[in-house]
């Protein structure tokens, strides 16, 4: 088949054409986006090109270089498809100035890195006068030990509006990012070196206050639950929820099991692991143990939102026990219930 004018091409065959000169590992990156009948058509019009002549190479890869740089950040084939499809198009270095320039965060991704490796003390420094959003979203980047020892630091009013505000923090815009770059740029020292890590939402914020002192974080959500009860319930759900029974001493576990109602217990362990499940025979009699198995062999579909349910009013009694100091989370870092 001879070669068509670039004019002549299909938006399928100018992909094909693009795949063939990124190669076969590159192509195979892009090729997995899609479905597989797209996979034989695109596949099948490769095989029809056995040369592309250079001219009409180059015209194409302009082409697709050009929406990369529209469109850098949803591309499915990520950063290193980008960077291999511009260096066709522009050169090595030419191409790596342009991924500087459009790469999401760019220099602002470095600035909130640099921060990361300092020590807490300076973090602090850095944030003590900065607005709670900006705290928030600083502390979800950083590794949550060190998040840990910045947190007691701040005002007590601070520090509550802070972790309400990372368990509502989603993913960061790009716009964000660079206003806080800004705003804290200015007053990094450039010697210290850093790495990023993680975002805000529930479970950063459940981590957090897990890795603070027990009374700490208790007083924290106690306050926090007056302003926004359904973040600090979702929150304190992910502190401790049911799956994490395993992790406890089995005489707490056989105090809970005492309280909580067996049509409760049957349901909630509907999803529970194995593990769980050994776990909780374990803590109870041979013969509630043999019982317990039966009711559940015998239990056919059922909601999940009831055995969510079930699951929950079986971890308020924990809750309460705990708070009466008869049993204790502490065990395998299964954190605190307040």
């Amino acid at each position: 088949m001879s070669t068509p004018t670039y004019e002549q091409l299909t938006k399928l065959q100018k992909l094909a054409i693009f795949l063939i000169v990124l190669g076969p590992e590159t192509a195979a990156e892009i090729l997995r986006q899609f479905e597989d009948a797209e996979i034989e058509a695109i596949c099948r019009e490769m095989t029809h090109f056995q040369v592309v002549e250079p001219e009409l190479q180059q015209v194409v890869i302009q082409e697709f270089s050009s929406l990369i740089m529209e469109s850098y950040s949803s591309l499915a084939g990520g950063s290193s498809f980008a960077r291999r499809t511009l260096e066709l198009a522009k050169g090595d270095t030419k191409a790596a100035s342009i991924l500087e320039r459009i790469s999401p965060g760019g220099n602002s991704a470095d600035c909130i890195k640099e921060i990361g490796e300092m020590e807490p003390q300076q973090i602090f420094n850095l944030l003590k006068t900065e607005q709670s959003q900006t705290i928030a979203f600083v502390l979800s980047y950083l590794e949550m030990e060190k998040a840990a020892d910045i947190l007691p630091m701040l005002h007590s009013d601070v520090r509550e509006d802070v972790v309400e505000r990372l368990g509502t923090l989603e993913a960061t815009s790009l716009e964000l990012v660079n206003k806080v770059a800004k705003s804290l740029t200015a007053n990094i020292d450039h010697g210290e070196k850093l790495t990023m890590h993680t975002s805000g939402g529930v479970r950063p914020a459940a981590d957090l206050l897990n890795s603070l002192d027990r009374e700490e974080s208790k007083n924290i959500l106690t306050r926090m639950e007056e302003r926004n009860p359904e973040l600090t319930n979702a929150i304190r759900k992910k502190m401790f929820g049911f799956a994490d029974l395993v992790r406890l001493e089995q005489k707490d576990l056989q105090r809970i099991m005492r309280e909580v109602d067996t049509s409760d217990l049957v349901l909630a362990l509907k999803t529970a692991t194995p593990m769980l499940n050994d776990a909780i025979c374990g803590a109870i009699s041979k013969r509630a143990a043999e019982t317990l198995k039966e009711e559940l062999e015998m239990l056919g579909s059922v909601r999940l939102k009831d055995v969510e349910a079930a699951q929950d009013r079986i971890i308020e009694i924990v809750r309460q026990l705990e708070e009466q100091e008869e049993i204790s989370l502490d065990k395998g870092g299964a954190g605190v219930v307040n």
